[in-house]
């Protein structure tokens, strides 16, 4: 009888606690914060530069004209770009053309709790899906991101 309300107990807080649900929620709140750093460097840069940086792979370009990998250097502005804790997920980036003069720019990643994250975009945000990047993220698709003020996710 006691280990049996011992299993009960303890069925019942991992219920209650839930902890793939907490992970996962753990890895999107990495993921915002990450989308968010690079966020204000991008600011950085185009406060130096007039212009946000260009995109390859949806990659971030260096100065020089290498691609940023993600998880890699991208001197001056940081010591390491973030990678997504998932290696089945990758961030995006994504400028604006050369002929816009790269005056916008949209960051994006795959969420895993996706519509239950009050922050995510319904389904694959429309900036996402009008350029093509539906997929590009993994998971669910390009489910959040963050942009340049002068246009939206």
């Amino acid at each position: 009888m006691v280990v049996g309300t011992i299993g009960i107990l303890a069925v019942a807080i991992f219920v209650i606690l839930n902890p793939i649900d907490q992970m996962q929620k753990g890895r999107d709140t990495q993921r915002k914060s990450d989308l968010s750093e690079v966020q204000k460097v991008l600011e950085q840069y185009y406060r130096d530069n007039g212009q946000y940086p260009s995109h390859s792979d949806y990659k971030i370009v260096r100065l020089d004209g290498s691609t940023a990998e993600w998880g890699e250097q991208w001197m001056p502005y940081m010591d390491k770009l973030p990678k997504d804790p998932l290696e089945s997920r990758q961030y995006v980036y994504y400028a604006g053309s050369a002929a816009e003069s790269r005056q916008s720019y949209r960051l994006y990643a795959s969420l895993e709790r996706g519509k239950k994250d009050p922050q995510a975009c319904a389904g694959i945000c429309p900036g996402a899906s009008s350029a093509g990047l539906d997929n590009v993220c993994g998971g669910d698709g390009c489910n959040y991101g963050v942009t340049s003020a002068n246009i939206s996710p």
